[in-house]
């Protein structure tokens, strides 16, 4: 028993603190990024981090409360992340030319057919459930 009471003063600390919350999502990030580096992986490392941090919430060594207020922290200052993309827009004029605007139009027309195949496949998942539900 005395060997758990540590583990649970951390637990309780982390629920409390953002700061350290944050602390914690970073070094999963860090750990996915380092993982893709030593691994030779063809992805990022923030999406190995991403399957990490859910391996860890689905097994239950994280608790989805004691990092809550952390990932609430970073999606609200989420636009603060995307000031350097601003800023280098603004550093290459040919983005805001015709190059701009057919960049802008395959991101519209991508971001639009995501959309669209997802609102198919929930419906079409709903519609599956529905039949087969009643059953």
């Amino acid at each position: 028993m005395l060997r758990l009471r540590p583990v649970r003063v951390l637990h309780a600390q982390m629920q409390r603190s953002r700061a350290a919350q944050v602390a914690a999502l970073a070094a999963v990030w860090l750990a996915g990024n380092q993982a893709t580096r030593l691994l030779g992986l063809p992805f990022p490392g923030a999406i190995v981090g991403l399957g990490l941090m859910l391996l860890l919430l689905s097994t239950g060594w994280v608790s989805p409360v004691s990092v809550r207020r952390g990932a609430r922290f970073l999606i609200g200052e989420m636009l603060l992340f995307f000031v350097p993309a601003v800023l280098a827009v603004m550093n290459h004029a040919e983005w805001l030319s015709l190059t701009g605007l057919k960049l802008f139009g395959a991101v519209l027309l991508g971001t639009l057919a995501v959309m669209l195949g997802t609102a198919l496949a929930v419906d079409l998942s709903y519609r599956w459930w529905v039949r087969h539900a009643v059953r």
